[in-house]
């Protein structure tokens, strides 16, 4: 592709589509027809130049409407936003939703990661292939997770067009996902959120009582069941107030690194350079993780609120909800809980009557697992690859545009509501001393009732495997998805809190429970695992750039052949696997052996 402006023209749908985000061009500069005017001068760069957090949804609005992005639209949205299309060509290319080549208008994901591997997607996939060949008008993609795990198998169609039409098969059969590429208006209506929460109705849940239980379009529904109780509040008590309430309940982080939310709300607070930013991570790509995607779907005022108290306490003006691509249903609940709160005075300049400006953002993820990466992704929607970057400094001093930053994930915030409306001492009393409140944890794989599960933290995983309806002849259980460690069944009295699984030499992660039996080929588990990194690494730093290949290529060598050979690659394997764990920018890399490391000493998984 030739990589500065050249002579490749829009079409008028492309044009249409990048118009209909930006406003129409004022300028040939822009695209515009040229007048005498353009000739004398430049109009325009320095207002362009500072929306280029806006190519992100560019891309987006093209690919949904076209199905790909072609050359001539790149170059068009490059001049409405200056942006040198060499850059845009990079972050274009970064996202797997996205195609730089012509393909069909329907798209149709099916995914191949480890709850659907485990529930027999190769022959889905073959089937799925056979009546979806060349011709048909569909693109059959094998796709990293879709976070429809309690529902594995599952595929996710995707037609583009105005408006861009999606169907979700799950559990998907070939006749139901062949229909659902086909026929996307036509294909069954998805379940509610509340099929993915077994115990919806059960007394005393606290982040889950309303799933199942509201109508998540109703805000008037949702204020009746103790909604914006929380938001009011905060106001009684102030900012500080606030802080000190989340700080003294013992809140850590929800997403894996169990950071002390009130440390973080506290740092940000106090830094003097302004704007402060909040954002919201709801990018959940961990193989094994749908939470996030539950609490929106059945609950999503509750992350506006929570939202909001949280940007109230930091001095926040505007925030941004990250949510991956590959949710389409949630992407409708939360615009339209998000337009109903601003037209009911709940968002917008004045929230509450109280004097305080608050709006939300949402910005959509395009499939990039390392986007979860709290650096990586302030460079996504800013505009740029969604690359981590070095810290420091750290995001509570320059995080998103350059400002202090709050970054939370939807079940941290989601816990500020109960720790305001029961009182800090109630909740920290609720687990263990350092591990305080309830958990939410996504239970799949070989279960008889796979969904979400509320516990308090020190429940044990046999206490949560017992309730989930664990199956006989289990063989292993991963703990923390594709980045965490499995455990025997000789071992399922961890307790689940971070400092319990630590010391059982695991990790408990974002709350990811994933139980196979002795049905499930472990070999090819941990090779998919290692595909996963491969295919998710950002590239950026060497270690985990070359590290998570040859970790691949030592599986697929280990599973090709046994004795001598294989020893040897297991030695490489662990050698390689301390060089990404010890020198690897982020998170990413320093798990990427996690899982593997964990199959073949706890396991023996090739003994």
């Amino acid at each position: 592709m030739d990589l500065h402006f050249g002579d490749s023209k829009p079409t008028d749908d492309e044009r249409a589509a990048v118009d209909a985000l930006l406003g129409p061009p004022e300028s040939s500069w822009e695209g515009a027809d040229r007048t005498d005017a353009d000739l004398r001068w430049a109009r325009g760069g320095r207002e362009a130049r500072e929306r280029r957090d806006l190519l992100l949804p560019g891309l987006h609005a093209i690919n949904d409407r076209i199905g790909w992005i072609s050359e001539g639209a790149l170059d068009y949205l490059c001049r409405r936003l200056t942006v040198p299309p060499a850059e845009a060509y990079g972050v274009a290319t970064f996202y797997a939703m996205f195609s730089l080549k012509p393909r069909p208008a329907t798209v149709l994901h099916v995914c191949t990661d480890l709850a659907c591997a485990a529930a027999g997607v190769p022959g889905l996939c073959a089937g799925i292939e056979a009546r979806l060949g060349p011709g048909s008008g569909v693109s059959v993609e094998r796709s990293p997770c879709l976070g429809l795990c309690e529902r594995a198998p599952a595929a996710l169609a995707i037609k583009a067009g105005d408006p861009v039409r999606t169907a979700v098969s799950a559990p998907a059969t070939v006749e139901a996902a062949v229909l659902a590429a086909s026929a996307p208006d036509s294909a069954p209506e998805e379940p509610p959120a509340a099929a993915a929460v077994p115990q919806t109705g059960q007394d005393g849940l606290l982040l889950l009582k309303r799933v199942g239980v509201v109508d998540p379009s109703s805000l008037d529904d949702y204020r009746a069941h103790g909604g914006y109780t929380a938001l009011r509040r905060a106001f009684e008590l102030g900012p500080a107030g606030v802080i000190r309430e989340v700080t003294d309940s013992g809140l850590v982080g929800r997403g894996g690194a169990a950071f002390p939310t009130g440390r973080k709300w506290q740092a940000t607070a106090s830094q003097p350079d302004h704007p402060h930013y909040l954002v919201c991570n709801a990018d959940e790509s961990e193989p094994g993780t749908f939470k996030d995607r539950v609490i929106i779907e059945g609950d999503p005022y509750a992350l506006v609120e929570a939202m909001t108290i949280a940007a109230y306490a930091i001095g926040a003006h505007q925030g941004y909800v990250y949510l991956r691509g590959e949710y389409p249903r949630v992407l409708r609940r939360l615009e339209h809980a998000i337009a109903q709160a601003r037209a009911r005075g709940f968002l917008g300049d004045d929230v509450l009557g109280q004097g305080y400006a608050f709006d939300i953002e949402i910005r959509r993820g395009a499939g990039a697992y390392i986007c979860g990466e709290e650096t990586a992704l302030f460079n996504s929607i800013e505009g740029y690859r969604g690359e981590p970057r070095s810290k420091p400094p750290f995001p509570v001093e320059k995080g998103l545009f350059g400002k202090p930053t709050v970054e939370n994930n939807v079940e941290t915030l989601v816990n500020v509501l109960p720790i305001l409306t029961m009182g800090a001492p109630a909740y920290a009393a609720i687990g263990t001393g350092r591990s305080t409140g309830p958990k939410l944890f996504c239970v799949s794989g070989s279960v008889d009732r796979p969904g979400i599960y509320e516990l308090p933290f020190g429940a044990t995983l046999g206490e949560l495997l017992t309730e989930a309806g664990v199956r006989d002849r289990l063989r292993a259980v991963l703990l923390g998805g594709a980045a965490g460690g499995f455990v025997r069944p000789d071992e399922l009295d961890i307790p689940l809190t971070f400092e319990g699984t630590r010391e059982a030499g695991t990790t408990l992660g974002s709350g990811v429970v994933m139980a196979f039996d002795d049905t499930v080929p472990l070999p090819r588990l941990l090779l998919r695992i290692a595909e996963f990194f491969r295919d998710e690494s950002c590239g950026q730093c060497v270690p985990c750039r070359v590290g998570t290949v040859r970790q691949e290529e030592a599986l697929h060598r280990i599973a090709e052949r046994t004795g001598a050979v294989a020893a040897g690659d297991i030695a490489l394997l662990r050698e390689v696997g301390r060089a990404m764990r010890d020198a690897s920018i982020c998170g990413l890399g320093q798990t990427a052996w996690n899982a593997v490391e964990s199959a073949i000493d706890r396991l023996g998984a090739y003994e």
